[in-house]
């Protein structure tokens, strides 16, 4: 008889964000393995942030209603894909937090329904 499958997600974020602790209690409440990437420690390497942009989009990473877009005046810029990943690199405040893997699944910022697709659809 084969072991269960464990569950992992990813998640990507700070750990002071309020968005990115209801995701980490979200996924341990439903007995979720988590691997936590403090973004602050360690940035989003360019291959995982390419990743979420091509399922996604890179519009849907950024944080339209933050501070450093704000403070930035990105709001009158118009930015293709290639321009946002870069401004992303360049400062992971821009991200919309948080940044959540589970497979080949991916979501950007709170999504919980999402999450609850994902564990669903997924045998234990």
């Amino acid at each position: 008889m084969a072991a269960p499958a464990v569950l992992t997600v990813q998640i990507f974020g700070f750990a002071d964000s309020r968005a990115t602790q209801a995701a980490l209690r979200f996924f341990k409440e439903r007995r979720v393995n988590v691997t936590f990437v403090d973004l602050r420690k360690r940035p989003i390497a360019p291959g995982e942030l390419r990743r979420f942009a091509e399922r996604l989009g890179a519009a849907a990473l950024l944080d339209t209603d933050g501070r450093v877009y704000e403070d930035l005046g990105l709001g009158y810029m118009r930015l293709g894909d290639d321009e946002i990943a870069d401004r992303l690199l360049a400062n992971n405040r821009l991200l919309r937090l948080p940044l959540v893997r589970f497979g080949e699944y991916v979501a950007a910022g709170p999504a919980d329904a999402t999450w609850k697709a994902w564990l669903a659809a997924t045998p234990r």
